[in-house]
């Protein structure tokens, strides 16, 4: 793996990928199952499902395919694989969530309004596990 062409590619990603893909997922108002007695029927978690799978189409990864798998009670779990190519066997586990845990109080705007300040990102679910189908994605697409 050559160490300037990836970190070229992610920076190419950032401003265009993966901050709007973030930016996006974060605006869904997709209150976890333990709050949300709606959470299966109200649409927010087709919602969410739908805006990272579409991010993730996106990167174009040859080999990509997903799965979806429910519990009896009918909570999915998303499973994507990436067949692994002969100059990249190995495999790969990675964990993420598509719902948020309740707001609380003190953000810079609101929860789902995505705010960047500094450096960092503000909004529920950017760092509660929601960034993680797109840090992982990008990360095995430059792989």
């Amino acid at each position: 793996m050559d160490k300037d062409k990836t970190l070229q590619y992610i920076n190419e990603k950032w401003d265009s990928w993966y901050i709007p893909g973030l930016s996006d997922f974060i605006r869904v108002p997709n209150l976890s199952a333990f709050v949300d007695p709606t959470y299966l029927e109200n649409g927010l978690l087709q919602k969410a499902m739908k805006c990272v799978d579409d991010y993730i189409n996106k990167l174009e990864i040859k080999g990509l395919t997903k799965h979806i798998f429910e519990t009896k009670e009918g909570l999915p779990l998303i499973c994507y694989l990436v067949e692994g190519t002969q100059e990249n066997p190995k495999n790969v586990l990675l964990y993420g969530h598509l719902d948020k845990q309740p707001y609380g109080e003190g953000w810079l705007t609101g929860p789902t309004d995505p705010v960047i300040k500094g450096n960092l990102m503000y909004g529920r679910g950017s760092s509660d596990d929601g960034y993680a189908a797109f840090t992982c994605m990008l990360a095995v697409k430059t792989a």
